[in-house]
């Protein structure tokens, strides 16, 4: 069965009863991983954003492995989803740490045994070293046990120091996250790489700009991605709030402030910086993810630390989505609860070297960086399924933001089918 809303009976209600599958597999969720409706007329306790979200996240379900997709295309081919096993293997991690926000989960699904089997692959898989990080922090937020032979990898790779050289911030921001949430949980262990963690973050990460660097040596170490930021704020914020040291919250709260303040004019969060410098290298692409979801979690560490413009920021960036944008539509696809991965250059599809190497220009030739014309603006038309998981995180238990989680456009959007 699907999850479903009767939006004229009652504004975020589900029922049961739609008949059909999607996909075919919709009984494959159920038996496989659980998901399926409350009770029918039961008023869902999550907002209509998050049950969007939930929605959305069915579809990109592969049964046949246990896992969330690493793409669902968006393209209206007739097998949507695409599995790259590593990556979807951290993708339901991801997804996983959303849900452990969410207030009212679909009742048989087995958030356990989805664990279970995705973080055992961990080291059977080529993941990127920011997957264990995501698993140790997902374990802590569900209050789940690890496999001892997936905590002795992790160990193992945190015991040896030269291999720290090899992190870049995504690996360090979510490693560091992993083993303070850890710790917080009652797992000691974990205390020991925590500090040592925070000190090669401040080191070797952290810019005179206030901004983060992407590695700690070598060329590519002053072009950093949006995601560098969010990751090793986050960390910055989780490790002050568990130690108590006010350092740590700083150089949060500095590093938050200098991304509102190179927030575009419609919200839009760029994607790639020079930490050097502390300025903008390239808007592009802007993702959907960033507007809606990791701004959001870091966003909402800095209301709690007295960064009184991160409220505005939020909003801001959120209403991107909403059509606020340079294309002046949403980039939500209501009638499959999902959303359209980015605005990108046209042109720049299948590429990533024209993006570099504007970047490399713009760095050392100090060329400002802006909004390109609308008309030369696409969609990478595609959704991924950790994008629906922060959407779970950033909003799971907020009860404010109305305008927001609240919205038409979750209202009234297709009950899905």
């Amino acid at each position: 069965m699907l999850l479903a809303a009767d939006w004229n009976e009652m504004r975020y209600a589900r029922r049961a009863g739609l008949e059909g599958s999607l996909m075919n597999i919709s009984q494959n969720i159920e038996n496989q991983t659980g998901i399926s409706p409350p009770s029918g007329g039961k008023t869902s306790l999550n907002s209509p954003l998050v049950d969007y979200a939930l929605k959305g996240l069915q579809r990109c379900w592969m049964p046949e492995y246990g896992r969330w997709s690493h793409i669902y295309h968006l393209d209206g081919r007739s097998q949507p989803n695409e599995s790259v096993a590593h990556s979807d293997v951290f993708y339901t991690l991801n997804v996983l740490l959303g849900f452990s926000r969410v207030k009212e989960i679909p009742e048989t699904i087995d958030l356990s045994r989805i664990f279970e089997r995705n973080v055992t692959q961990l080291i059977r898989l080529p993941v990127r070293k920011y997957a264990y990080g995501m698993a140790l922090w997902t374990a802590a937020e569900l209050k789940l046990d690890i496999p001892s032979d997936v905590v002795r990898h992790i160990e193992s790779l945190l015991s040896d120091g030269s291999s720290w050289w090899n992190f870049r911030a995504q690996d360090l921001g979510m490693l560091l996250i992993g083993a303070v949430m850890q710790a917080k949980a009652g797992q000691k262990q974990w205390l020991r790489f925590v500090h040592a963690l925070f000190r090669f973050l401040v080191e070797k990460y952290l810019s005179r700009s206030g901004l983060f660097f992407d590695a700690p040596s070598g060329f590519r170490r002053r072009f950093a991605s949006f995601a560098s930021q969010t990751y090793l704020t986050l960390a910055c914020y989780r490790y002050g709030e568990f130690t108590g040291d006010l350092g740590a919250i700083e150089i949060a709260r500095a590093c938050t402030r200098n991304l509102i303040k190179l927030q575009g004019p419609q919200g839009e969060w760029p994607w790639f910086f020079d930490a050097e410098q502390g300025r903008v290298l390239d808007f592009y692409e802007v993702y959907s993810v960033h507007q809606y979801g990791m701004a959001p979690a870091f966003l909402e560490c800095a209301e709690h630390h007295d960064v009184q413009e991160a409220r505005d920021a939020l909003i801001k960036g959120f209403k991107w989505v909403l059509g606020d944008n340079q294309l002046q539509r949403p980039t939500l696809v209501p009638e499959l609860q999902l959303s359209i991965r980015s605005h990108v250059r046209k042109g720049e599809l299948h590429t990533s070297k024209l993006r570099m190497l504007r970047a490399i220009q713009n760095a050392y030739l100090l060329r400002p960086a802006g909004l390109i014309d609308p008309t030369n603006v696409g969609l990478r038309l595609e959704c991924r399924s950790y994008e629906l998981g922060w959407i779970l995180w950033s909003f799971g238990q907020r009860s404010d933001l109305r305008e927001l989680t609240y919205n038409e456009a979750f209202i009234r959007a297709p009950s899905g089918g």
